[in-house]
């Protein structure tokens, strides 16, 4: 071969190799994005040494990438916080407030809406909760490609239910199915499904898991390992759950079943990643893992036996820290360093523009959160956030302020005054030591940025001018 061909090959090779090397870096990022429902903040063994239930796969994923320890929630209970992940706007100005079956309306805009239009295939398999079929709020509306699972959080309350919806070819139709299946099984199956379907596109999946949340009803084989041999608990004393009123099914060994269902959590979690690795999606793939709201008590469940709010106060429907701080972490091997724990606070309306960011897809206008792509390597984000905000609903009106590790919590109900207690949360992080009749001018600052935190709820379910008589 004369020098002239030689030289030839070896320059068309370069460009070929540039090219390649310059596609790789541009290829946009797969994002999975996982929501465990009611898991608290104690309940992941990374976060709380003394969790009776370990969760190596979840561990994993902060031990290979970050674990945020001062990441919180949109709100306290379900529909309300996702809502906030999913539109980037806080309880002051989010159209869904706190659980109830109204849908999202047309000009609320999600983050599957976003990524959709920059060429992702969006996926969603677990509980929904922001919109029924047939409504502005139904998940083929919202940004969903394809969808299997819940669109009504009341229903996702019974793991063994025909009440399971799917979104195919832009489409919504129930599924009929043999309700002997545990719904989580299927859920999964689904998820698997599409990262094989769309291994060779960007993707986006959102994984609204409906674990651990009661009922605590798991399949035989999950719970055989926390049983002993005469069918007893391994977690005992166990007082058994007795059905009421039709709602979750009744349980003999609430404890045993709790931990079967932490324990299919994290397996689960462990499959996804398996078949990330497996299918060479390794090194482009970010995984959040979180949950959107504290623990629960509901269907024989015990978050002082299994430590499950760690050293936070309350659980959920609470405003404490222990109803809204959440674990969260994210892998992403090149593009989030190994081993990192970072203090950096940031919360569910801030998810959207971050990974819009890191999508380089379309800012949401009018978004009250802020891209904290930055803290995913533990660095400071050129904006933050001067003080964050959280209302909850039920049961009169529930108002928390944030501000540099000052916490002021209000409580109001209609034809009575309202309370106000304050916290100083880098010396009490368990809210043990009410402060606000001893700083009464820090109460008065906090109780002001709080009115400039919300607008009246557009939304007449959250209208709380009522209460405020």
């Amino acid at each position: 071969m004369d020098r002239k061909k030689l030289l030839g090959l070896v320059l068309t090779g370069c460009a070929l190799l540039t090219t390649i090397l310059s596609q790789a870096q541009t290829r946009k990022p797969n994002i999975i994005f996982i929501l465990a429902d009611d898991l608290g903040y104690g309940n992941i063994s990374d976060y709380n040494s003394k969790s009776p239930v370990k969760t190596p796969n979840i561990d994993r994923l902060g031990q290979e990438g970050i674990q945020f320890t001062n990441f919180y929630s949109g709100n306290t209970v379900c529909a309300p916080s996702r809502c906030a992940l999913l539109t980037g706007k806080h309880m002051g100005h989010a159209y869904i407030r706190g659980n109830t079956r109204l849908p999202l309306r047309a000009q609320d805009s999600t983050l599957a809406q976003l990524l959709q239009g920059n060429g992702y295939r969006t996926g969603m398999f677990g509980k929904w909760g922001l919109g029924e079929a047939g409504t502005t709020g139904s998940p083929e509306i919202k940004g969903f490609d394809t969808f299997f699972g819940y669109l009504n959080q009341q229903h996702a309350h019974n793991y063994y239910t025909d009440y399971l919806f799917e979104v195919k070819n832009g489409q919504i139709s129930r599924v009929p199915r043999d309700t002997n299946v545990y719904s989580q099984d299927e859920i999964l199956q689904h998820a698997l499904s599409f990262i094989h379907e769309n291994k060779d596109k960007p993707f986006f999946l959102f994984l609204p898991f409906t674990l651990p949340h009661a009922e605590l009803a798991p399949p035989t084989a999950d719970m055989q390992p926390f049983l002993n041999a005469d069918g007893g608990s391994k977690f005992g004393p166990e007082t058994p759950y007795e059905r009421k009123n039709g709602t979750y099914r009744s349980q003999d060994n609430p404890h045993a079943a709790f931990a079967a269902m932490v324990t299919k959590l994290d397996r689960n979690v462990g499959e996804i990643s398996a078949l990330i690795k497996q299918l060479g999606l390794d090194d482009n793939t970010y995984i959040f893992f979180t949950s959107d709201n504290g623990p629960h008590r509901e269907g024989g469940a015990d978050p002082v036996y299994f430590d499950s709010n760690g050293p936070l106060k309350g659980i959920k429907r609470d405003l404490y820290e222990g109803g809204i701080r959440v674990p969260l972490l994210v892998r992403a091997p090149g593009k989030v360093s190994a081993g990192q724990v970072s203090s950096i606070p940031w919360a569910f309306w801030d998810v959207l523009p971050t990974l819009s960011d890191i999508t380089h897809s379309p800012v949401l206008s009018g978004a009250d959160g802020l891209s904290y792509s930055k803290a995913l390597n533990g660095k400071k984000p050129a904006r933050q956030h001067d003080y964050f905000y959280w209302q909850f609903n039920e049961g009169g009106l529930q108002e928390a302020l944030l501000k540099d590790d000052w916490k002021l919590i209000r409580f109001k109900k209609r034809g009575t005054p309202e309370r106000f207690e304050l916290y100083h949360l880098s010396e009490d992080i368990g809210e043990e030591h009410d402060l606000a009749a001893k700083y009464p001018q820090k109460v008065k600052a906090l109780s002001g940025l709080m009115l400039q935190s919300k607008t009246p709820a557009e939304n007449p379910e959250f209208d709380w001018s009522a209460t405020e008589q």
